[in-house]
């Protein structure tokens, strides 16, 4: 007798139908994990790319020609002519002086400063809850608004400063007019700025250090001397190496605490390269060889930068 055949059995002898999702369903496009991100970071790729590639590509097209101001654009053609005058502009020679010599003091005086203050903060005593959150006061105090308040303070007449100093017969000084102490005002008002930026990261690093290893130490006998030499200072060095690199690449834009608090005087004593491209660009209307400063300062951070990067992978490879 044979089988009635229903319609169910005569769907399922047929086969898949059509667009049922069976093995000849079309299979949608999967993308691996690469893939995914790059779909995740192409929006912010292109906004990157419009913020910073954009402005780059524009200030080097500028500096390659004659800018016109009546028309606001780029004008005729001159190749390499802003650099030539750039180059032999005595100005900016010296503005990239006065940048050197503020890098070369600033930076070690708050790494040295910012790792002493967090090791004194790691350690327990009562109270320093409180001084560690005033650490971070001077980093939410806007540049200019620091320069106008520590150009007030180091007012030769009126100052707190020198009226301090007048109760223990010192003064009047003259922290602004003087060549020399006008640099060393601004290191410091920039190091009170940023050092608890890099109070921040050490006592980040030296919380994340292994107890372990101190513990075999102190158990072998080492110093409090030479536990800091031979077991804190090697295991902090990519953290030492990371904020030097960070500050670095703020110190070298250092424009704002200088306009507000010397204005690049007395002369050109404090006036640091950004600030005399600035004078250049914006109130001498020169935006051809303010560009070529620009982009001249950028080589040479870039730079830098890389063999800063070089040298910290060497010395991490190294301890």
């Amino acid at each position: 007798m044979s089988a009635v055949r229903t319609p169910s059995s005569r769907a399922r002898a047929a086969g898949p139908a059509r667009g049922s999702g069976g093995p000849l369903r079309r299979r949608g496009l999967r993308l691996g994990e690469p893939g995914t991100a790059w779909v995740f970071l192409t929006p912010a790729i292109v906004l990157l790319a419009g913020m910073l590639l954009y402005p780059i590509i524009y200030t080097v097209w500028v500096s390659l020609t004659d800018f016109d101001l009546s028309t606001f654009q780029p004008g005729d053609w001159v190749g390499l002519k802003n650099y030539e005058a750039v180059i032999n502009d005595p100005g900016f020679l010296q503005s990239l002086k006065v940048t050197g010599v503020y890098l070369v003091i600033a930076l070690p005086v708050q790494l040295v400063l910012g790792f002493a203050i967090a090791f004194l903060l790691n350690v327990e005593w009562r109270g320093r809850g409180v001084l560690r959150a005033l650490f971070l006061i001077p980093m939410v105090v806007a540049p200019v608004v620091a320069g106008g308040i520590w150009r007030m303070l180091l007012d030769p007449l009126w100052g707190v400063v020198n009226y301090a100093l007048g109760l223990v017969g010192i003064g009047p000084v003259e922290w602004i007019g003087d060549p020399t102490l006008a640099m060393v005002s601004l290191i410091v008002i920039d190091s009170w700025r940023w050092t608890p930026f890099v109070v921040l990261v050490a006592s980040a690093g030296i919380m994340a250090l292994p107890s372990d290893v101190y513990e075999a130490a102190k158990s072998d006998g080492a110093s409090r001397w030479q536990t800091l030499r031979h077991v804190t200072v090697p295991l902090l060095v990519p953290v030492i190496a990371a904020a030097f690199i960070v500050r670095w690449l703020g110190a070298v834009k250092m424009f704002d605490i200088a306009l507000a608090a010397t204005k690049g005087g007395p002369g050109q004593a404090t006036d640091v390269v950004n600030l005399y491209i600035y004078e250049k660009g914006f109130r001498g209307l020169e935006f051809g060889s303010a560009s070529s400063m620009a982009t001249i300062v950028l080589v040479i951070t870039m730079i830098i930068t890389y063999f800063l990067f070089r040298l910290s992978r060497y010395l991490e490879n190294r301890w």
